[in-house]
């Protein structure tokens, strides 16, 4: 192999605003584009998710036996996961045309009236971020969901009157990364509500095989392992990966994706053997060296590593705690002993977690 460590070669793509990070959840237009290619199209051919793929396969597999619409549908989880592809593979399921729109589009109940108006019978609606939906709009959609019907409000005032509007049966699909902001009332609309679990090392080097043969891109068992090593329990982020993995390989390799091949890469990006990125270890060396283990506020922190308080709790704090490297306290955040093993660095001889 020849590696050729230039400049121009290994910054080219770096990850900059957290926005922009290699290993960010949230999908970029270059991601939307590849899963297009890459979603599975049924059930059978989804990887993961186990138990929620049995009980969906039940839920729809009656409503093809009864003739009927499925009971509307929610998917509960972090970025990345599979929510879409799942609704794409309801609606391929029962044969049903989709349309897909998101809360945040939905601003006025007029918005969301004219969608649901211009269904047809079994048309599968996802609804993504449904949980960012407007007040009105939501009221609506109670009625929506339960009765197949909503009022449409003609006028203005005491003359103001209400037109009830009859729907086709159809089956809403609604995502959400956050259930707990939904209102009971609209989650106990939905027949059948899972939450999507993030995925084991070995079940991502399955997607990555599967991705990998979709794209001709030669990858050995190996290679896979240390890519779903890296890839945080993330099906979104793995096959990102992959792909920046590819190009290292047709570059600067002969363009198989071996164990050396991918480490060396993925080193390149600096996503580390943990799938920490460049934030991440800010973060956590920060943390570590300059307030000896914490605990220090989020303010206090965000300063310390240059970015706002918002991007540090939503973009890094969550996969930190997630693996036991970062705690949140009442006293500020706290550094745990993988935190200093992962660092290479000895921890002070003091309390639980590093506290005085």
């Amino acid at each position: 192999m020849n590696w050729d460590d230039t400049a121009s070669d290994t910054t080219q793509g770096q990850p900059g605003a957290p926005g922009e990070r290699l290993v960010a959840p949230s999908a970029d237009r270059e991601d939307q584009a590849v899963e297009a290619a890459l979603r599975p199209k049924d059930l059978a051919e989804f990887v993961g998710q186990e138990r929620v793929r049995e009980q969906l396969s039940l839920v729809l597999r009656a409503a093809r036996q009864r003739g009927a619409s499925a009971d509307h549908v929610l998917l509960s989880g972090a970025p990345g996961l599979g929510k879409t592809t799942l609704s794409m593979i309801i609606a391929a399921e029962m044969n049903a045309p989709i349309r897909i729109t998101s809360g945040p589009a939905i601003q006025h109940a007029g918005d969301l009236a004219a969608i649901l108006s211009s269904l047809t019978e079994g048309e599968v609606l996802f609804l993504d971020e449904i949980h960012r939906m407007s007040r009105p709009a939501e009221e609506m959609l109670y009625m929506a969901m339960e009765d197949f019907r909503v009022d449409v409000i003609v006028g203005k005032g005491p003359g103001a009157t209400a037109i009830p509007l009859e729907l086709p049966p159809f089956t809403l699909v609604g995502a959400t990364t956050r259930a707990g902001l939904l209102p009971p009332p609209l989650r106990d609309r939905f027949g059948f509500t899972a939450h999507m679990e993030f995925y084991a090392p070995a079940e991502l080097e399955r997607v990555l095989h599967r991705s990998a043969r979709l794209l001709d891109v030669p990858l050995e068992a190996e290679g896979a392992a240390e890519i779903a090593g890296r890839s945080r329990g993330t099906p979104r982020i793995a096959n990102r990966l992959l792909r920046r993995v590819r190009d290292f390989a047709q570059v600067k390799a002969d363009g198989v994706i071996t164990k050396e091949v991918a480490a060396r890469a993925l080193d390149i990006y600096e996503v580390d053997a943990r799938g920490l990125d460049r934030l991440d270890r800010a973060v956590l060396e920060a943390l570590l060296k300059l307030f000896g283990g914490g605990p220090v506020g989020l303010s206090t922190l965000a300063v310390a590593v240059g970015e706002e308080s918002e991007t540090v709790e939503e973009v890094a704090e969550p996969f930190l705690v997630r693996e036991g490297l970062l705690a949140r306290t009442p006293r500020g955040r706290i550094a745990t002993p993988a935190a200093w093993a992962h660092l290479g660095l000895a921890a002070p001889q003091r309390g639980l977690f590093g506290q005085p």
